[in-house]
C-alpha cells in the first residue's frame, strides 16, 4: 500500500507516566543536555496546535505549551493515558509517545502518519526486537475498544491490536535509527543515555587549566570512566611543525591525513570544523569516551568550570553560562549563582562536576 502524500492533521499525546519507581525520580523532569525530557519533546512538537500531556498525578511541570490532563483510572498503566488523550484530542488521529523516549521527533510522527489510510486504525512502529505501542498513531475510533478493555480489567494495550486493524511500520525500512525509540527506565540507563558528558575547563592563560584537567582525568578514570580531551587553541598554534609530512600533505590538497604507529594514531583534517562537529566525531569513534573535557572555550553554551585569576574578573558572565562551578585563588571576593571552590580543592571540583551531570 502506498503512503499518504497528504498527511492528516495530528494531535499529540505525551504520556508523562506515574511513579517512575524504577528510576526513583519523575522522568518527565529528568534533564538531557540541560533540558527536561518533557520540554525537549514539547519543543519538538511546538508547531502542533493540539498537544496533551497525560499525567498520573498532580505534578507541576511549570509553564508548558500543552494541555495537562490527569488520569481518572489510577495505576492501570499507559492504556489510561491513551484513553484520556483520545478523549480530549481535537483531531481524528493522535500520535502517542512516552515522555521517556527523548529522541522521538516530529519528523518521525509525520513519517508514521504517511501510512494512514482507510484500512487501519492503529499505526505502530516496530524494530527487529519489539513493537512500540507508545510510539504510534491511534485513530479516535478505537476509543470504545479501549474503554471496554478497561471495564473488563484488561490493561495490556497490545490486546487492542487483536481487536482493530493495525499497520506495523518497521524502523529498519525507514531512514530512522533505532535510537529514536530508545527509552529510559533505570538510573543506569539514564546515565548511559547522556554519554558522553561534555564540559569545558575555561580560563585565561596560566590560570591552571592543564593541571586541573590532568587531575580530573585521574578522578574519572579512578571511577571507571573513559576520558577524552579536546583542546581549543584560539591562537591557531599546533604541535605539527611547519614542513612536517602532515603539513606538506595537507598543503598539497589532501583533505585528511592520518598518522599511526603500533600504539596510537592521529587524524588531521584540512578544512576547519566547528567544535560541535569535532565532538560528534569523538562520539562516533570505535570506542567513544564517557567524558569529554574541552580545554578553553570561554564562550559558548557548553557547561564550564571557570578558573579565575587573582583579579577575579570574568567577561560577559551572562553570555558564557551555563557554569558548573568557579575555581578561584581566594584572594579576590566574588559573587556567583553557582558553587565556588578554591583552585586547589581538586576533590571538591571533581565532586561538583560529577553531581552536576547526575553521575554520582
Amino acid at each position: 500500500m502506498e503512503k499518504n502524500n497528504k498527511l492528516p492533521k495530528l494531535s499529540i499525546g505525551i504520556l508523562a507516566g506515574g511513579k517512575s519507581s524504577r528510576m526513583g525520580y519523575d522522568k518527565a523532569l529528568l534533564k538531557l543536555n540541560n533540558e527536561s525530557m518533557l520540554k525537549r519533546l514539547l519543543r519538538e512538537f511546538n508547531e502542533c496546535e493540539d498537544v496533551y500531556v497525560s499525567s498520573a498525578g498532580a505534578r507541576d511541570y511549570g509553564e508548558i505549551s500543552a494541555t495537562v490532563i490527569k488520569d481518572e483510572n489510577y495505576e492501570i498503566g499507559p492504556i489510561e493515558g491513551i484513553r484520556r488523550v483520545l478523549s480530549e484530542a481535537a483531531n481524528e488521529y493522535v500520535f502517542i509517545c512516552a515522555v521517556d523516549m527523548p529522541f522521538v521527533t516530529d519528523k518521525l510522527s509525520r513519517y508514521i502518519a504517511s501510512f494512514i489510510s482507510s484500512d487501519y486504525d492503529c499505526y505502530v512502529l516496530t524494530d527487529d526486537e519489539h513493537i512500540h505501542p507508545l510510539c504510534a498513531i491511534y485513530k479516535k475510533s478505537v476509543l470504545p475498544y479501549i474503554e471496554a478493555m478497561i471495564e473488563e480489567g484488561n490493561y495490556r494495550i497490545r490486546e487492542l491490536f487483536k481487536k482493530v486493524p493495525v499497520k506495523y511500520i518497521s524502523i529498519e525500512d525507514s531512514c530512522f535509527d533505532k535510537k529514536v525509540v530508545r527509552n529510559v527506565n533505570t538510573r543506569s540507563e539514564y546515565i548511559e543515555l547522556q554519554k558522553p558528558f561534555v564540559f569545558c575547563v575555561s580560563g585565561y592563560s596560566d590560570s591552571g587549566k592543564t593541571f586541573l584537567i590532568e587531575r580530573l582525568i585521574n578522578g574519572f578514570i579512578d571511577e571507571g570512566f573513559s576520558v577524552g580531551v579536546l583542546k581549543h587553541d584560539g591562537h591557531d598554534v599546533f604541535e605539527e611543525k611547519k614542513g612536517s609530512d602532515t603539513q606538506r600533505f595537507l598543503s598539497s590538497g589532501a583533505s585528511v591525513v592520518s598518522v599511526f604507529s603500533d600504539t596510537r594514531y592521529s587524524i588531521h583534517y584540512r578544512e576547519p570544523e566547528k567544535h560541535d562537529e569535532i565532538l560528534q566525531r569523538m562520539s562516533n569513534i570505535k570506542n567513544p569516551t564517557d567524558i569529554i573535557i574541552i580545554e578553553g572555550m570561554k564562550s559558548g553554551h557548553i557547561p564550564k568550570v571557570v578558573l579565575l585569576k587573582e583579579n577575579g574578573k570574568w567577561p560577559d558572565p551572562d553570555i558564557n553560562k551555563p557554569y558548573i562551578c568557579i575555581a578561584t585563588d581566594g584572594k579576590s571576593p566574588i559573587e556567583a549563582d553557582c558553587p565556588i571552590f578554591g583552585r586547589d580543592d581538586i576533590r571538591g571540583l571533581f565532586l561538583c562536576i560529577r553531581d552536576y551531570f547526575g553521575i554520582a
